[in-house]
């Protein structure tokens, strides 16, 4: 079955985060999709490291073929001396840098060094898997200061790059992406309570739908799984 049918055949994809939950299922779905000619896995295994710009500038410079798919499908909430915040006083510099690092400005890394190989005159998308937590007129809570901080930032680099790609490469298309809560490393300790948990496979062929779906009019916005706008 052709998951994109929209695009010309012969795509070829390049998966930022192919090791993780969504970015490997991801790119196991368009393997095994007759009409992708090649997908390309960036990880750090592979030599990448976001908060390297220089393997970044490295890896795309290596690369063979100019991708019409890139899917930054990255991402950092928790790890070692970093944890949602619960209160204002839980904030550190340390913590808000991390997130920032990983969740914005690798990925707007990434956008600068492949959006000027990707072809013109055709749809291309370039897609990052952002949050609806990164949703400033949705945030109603409070608390995890640094993961929506980055994660709206990352919704603001999208629109940003979108309006000057739109000149450019006018049926090239920008998403953000809301994945929903999927059963991975980053949502482990989170999903209590959760009333839909997807698999790393279901949320990746959501996301296909999505991108396939989705035109340039669509470009520079935050959508849901369902394809569904998130307001900024």
């Amino acid at each position: 079955m052709t998951l994109l049918p929209s695009f010309q055949p012969g795509l070829t994809a390049l998966i930022v985060g192919a090791t993780g939950g969504i970015g490997g299922a991801f790119a196991a779905l368009l393997d095994a999709d007759p009409a992708v000619a090649s997908v390309t896995r960036w990880s750090r295994s592979s030599g990448v490291d976001l908060t390297d710009p220089a393997s970044i500038e490295r890896a795309a410079a290596a690369l063979t073929v100019a991708p019409d798919l890139v899917f930054i499908a990255t991402g950092v909430l928790h790890g070692a001396g970093l944890a949602p915040e619960k209160a204002n006083n839980q904030l550190s510099a340390e913590a808000l840098s991390t997130a920032f690092a990983i969740n914005t400005i690798g990925p707007a890394l990434v956008a600068r060094a492949v959006l000027p190989l990707m072809p013109k005159g055709r749809k291309t998308v370039l897609a990052a898997l952002s949050a609806r937590v990164g949703s400033i007129s949705d945030n109603r809570l409070g608390g995890w200061h640094s993961y929506r901080a980055s994660k709206a930032a990352l919704n603001q680099l999208i629109h940003t790059m979108a309006i000057e790609q739109a000149r450019r490469s006018p049926e090239q298309i920008l998403l953000a992406l809301h994945p929903g809560t999927v059963d991975s490393g980053l949502s482990k300790p989170f999903q209590k309570g959760v009333k839909t948990l997807f698999t790393p496979e279901e949320s990746a062929c959501h996301l296909l739908r999505v991108i396939d779906q989705a035109t340039p009019a669509h470009s520079g916005l935050l959508l849901d799984w369902q394809g569904e706008v998130i307001p900024f």
